[in-house]
């Protein structure tokens, strides 16, 4: 029984995280949806003393953040943040994007 409590305690969780090739897609991103509503996102990490890094998504429609992007193990949570509600899980940080607005193909990934 101690071997496994042993075991159990090394294992380390692996955390996506958000990355500069990711800060380039998102810029890419925001450009090209400004003409569908797109307005301003903002990339708080967790140097700021925020738990979890995060991207906030503006829209015309409203003065406050639409969305939010976190990554949540090994998947990117999609929050609609204005009601406060998890709306899906994506694979990559670029699927999360699209959801919101399909501006980019989408196929399109960030430069590596």
């Amino acid at each position: 029984m101690m071997d496994h409590e042993v075991s159990a305690s090394n294992v380390v969780p692996f955390r996506l995280g958000f990355l500069p090739r990711h800060y380039e897609y998102l810029m890419r991103w925001l450009q090209a949806g400004m003409c569908m509503g797109l307005c301003d996102v903002d990339v708080a990490s967790a140097d700021e003393g925020e738990d979890i890094e995060h991207v906030l998504v503006w829209v015309r429609e409203n003065a406050d953040p639409a969305y939010m992007i976190r990554p949540e193990g090994m998947r990117w949570v999609l929050i609609d943040q204005l009601r406060d509600r998890r709306l899906s899980s994506y694979r990559s940080f670029e699927a999360a994007l699209y959801a919101i607005r399909p501006v980019l193909s989408c196929g399109a990934t960030a430069a590596a």
